[in-house]
């Protein structure tokens, strides 16, 4: 079975140390402008330098954590990226070979490669200042006109345009690929109205409770009205993670909630939504001989049995769980004989109600 995924590929160095600390003061912080009550802090300034520990360059983005998911469980996988002509675009593409996943790369004469720098705290907690680069400005002349050969696509459009990503889609569900898509924050904030185009073309759509909640325009905590509005949307899943609290997967008939596998250690949380978005799309592929179409008033939704969808979860659980329990968004990312084998990732209890 082949998969696609489309968005961006970035060169990450993640910086390790005991050179900031992470403070929680929600009463002076919002009034300093940080919303959420915390914030990242260290010594700015004064000429002086601060240690840390050995810098540790590994490969990110979506499409690029992704894609090594489906690539480690199995899949013959591709990754349409942009990146910039120089020294950390080699290096994504080296990182995606040895993979073996293959590299459907456009160059970007002007931007260079997408690149991240993570502060990264002894509790696996972080704060990302991104450079977005070549990867923001993927153009529709610019993607190949050959067909891709591919029984799946998985989405994680960053800032790419949507008019670009919809006319991809387009084009694979003309060939009956499934479509499975993780919007990105830019996205969600573009509103339900701009994005129904991509619905329309989308199978599975993967975001967390906030982003549910802001897409939506329902309460956070109304999740019944949350997926009631998907189920409106998107005629196949809607999975909404929820941190600590697991996962809920609507199939407009029926919720699934399953909680989180208990982590070894928190290392590093970042990648962490792509690690179980992609491994649960991977774990729906490993079914697909069970996966029946059935016709909708769009003729494009798809039925899942009950038993793919469970497995589903666990496999996404899994993924995300290993990953975070290392540094870098793909070290801890599973290969199929890891999640089969390890008895840890045998049992997950996941509840089913109807809607």
């Amino acid at each position: 079975m082949r998969v696609l995924t489309i968005g961006t590929a970035t060169r990450d160095v993640v910086l390790r140390g005991d050179f900031f600390k992470v403070v929680h003061d929600p009463g002076h912080l919002k009034k300093a402008g940080f919303p959420t009550g915390e914030a990242q802090c260290f010594a700015l300034g004064l000429g002086g330098k601060i240690e840390i520990q050995e810098p540790i360059f590994a490969l990110g983005g979506g499409a690029a954590n992704a894609a090594i998911t489906f690539a480690r469980q199995g899949f013959k996988t591709e990754a349409l990226i942009k990146i910039g002509n120089d020294p950390n675009g080699e290096e994504i593409m080296t990182a995606l070979k040895k993979e073996k996943v293959g590299p459907v790369v456009i160059f970007d004469k002007v931007r260079g490669t997408a690149y991240s720098v993570i502060f990264l705290s002894a509790e696996g907690e972080r704060t990302i200042l991104s450079y977005h680069g070549a990867s923001q400005d993927l153009r529709i002349t610019e993607v190949p006109r050959r067909d891709f050969n591919v029984d799946a696509a998985y989405v994680v459009p960053g800032r790419i345009g949507v008019s670009v990503i919809v006319s991809i889609l387009k084009k694979l569900k003309k060939r009956g690929v499934m479509v499975a898509m993780n919007p990105s924050r830019h996205y969600i904030d573009l509103g339900a109205k701009k994005l129904r185009p991509l619905f329309d073309f989308t199978d599975i759509i993967i975001l967390n409770r906030d982003e549910g909640a802001a897409l939506t325009g329902k309460k956070y905590e109304d999740e019944k009205g949350i997926f009631k509005k998907f189920d409106e949307m998107v005629g196949g899943l809607a999975v909404m993670t929820d941190g600590p609290k697991g996962v809920a997967v609507s199939d407009g008939r029926r919720i699934y909630k399953a909680g989180i596998y208990r982590e070894k250690r928190v290392a590093d949380r970042t990648g962490a939504g792509d690690s179980f978005g992609s491994g649960f799309t991977a774990g729906l592929l490993r079914q697909a001989s069970s996966i029946k179409h059935q016709a909708s008033r769009d003729g494009r939704n798809k039925i899942f049995k009950e038993e793919d969808i469970e497995y589903a979860i666990r496999l996404g659980s899994a993924n995300a769980t290993s990953n975070v329990e290392e540094v870098g968004a793909q070290s801890g990312i599973l290969t199929r004989r890891q999640f089969e084998t390890q008895a840890r990732w045998k049992n997950l209890s996941v509840k089913t109600f109807k809607i």
